[in-house]
């Protein structure tokens, strides 16, 4: 007799995001302990020790809404500690997803993690139905539009991030820099069409 093949499966929380930066780096809380998600699932501490024993931070990807075609950025640091799992990853700012990604988290729109792994040991309470996730194989950490655990938000961007009037100064110089581009395709396509 074979062992059931363990599912794939999905957890989502807030973005318990601390810092934020201009470069696309941020902290956060990917997954919080011992704390009942929407889908009637806790996780354990300790739950993840032996997936990041065995992958690191650079074996967890970044994923854009769980979606393996669109990888956003790169973890640099993960880790278990008495809240649950603590992340800072950095957005790929080459990639347009991942500056739109960065825009989104600015602006507050965008603020949920949601964590894609397979249960490898988990109980489910017969009278509550809870279940509690004791070890997880973790795969992946995607910045997602809803998370699993609404209470976790957004807390705060650094001061790196331009507001006011300096945000408006960098879009100026953006958009003056995207019309002078233009002007000169627009140009070459006038001379090879002539």
């Amino acid at each position: 007799m074979t062992a059931p093949a363990l599912a794939f499966e999905l957890k989502r929380t807030g973005l318990a995001l601390t810092a934020l930066d201009a470069e696309g780096t941020f902290e956060g809380y990917a997954s919080l302990f011992n704390a009942e998600d929407l889908a009637r699932d806790i996780i354990a501490p300790g739950a993840f020790r032996a997936s990041l024993a065995k992958r690191g931070a650079s074996g967890i990807k970044m994923l854009f809404q769980h979606d393996p075609a669109e990888p956003i950025g790169v973890w640099l640091d993960i880790t278990e500690d008495a809240r649950g799992l603590r992340v800072k990853g950095r957005l790929m700012l080459e990639v347009s997803r991942a500056r739109e990604v960065l825009s989104l988290m600015k602006a507050g729109a965008l603020e949920g993690l949601s964590i894609g792994f397979r249960a490898e040991k988990a109980a489910r309470d017969h009278r509550s139905g809870v279940r509690t996730l004791r070890k997880i194989d973790l795969w992946e950490i995607s910045v997602v539009t809803f998370p699993m655990q609404p209470g976790a938000t957004v807390t705060a961007v650094k001061s790196g991030t331009p507001t006011g009037e300096a945000a408006f100064a960098q879009a100026m110089r953006h958009a003056a820099a995207r019309l002078k581009l233009l002007s000169q395709t627009n140009s070459r396509k006038m001379r090879i069409g002539q």
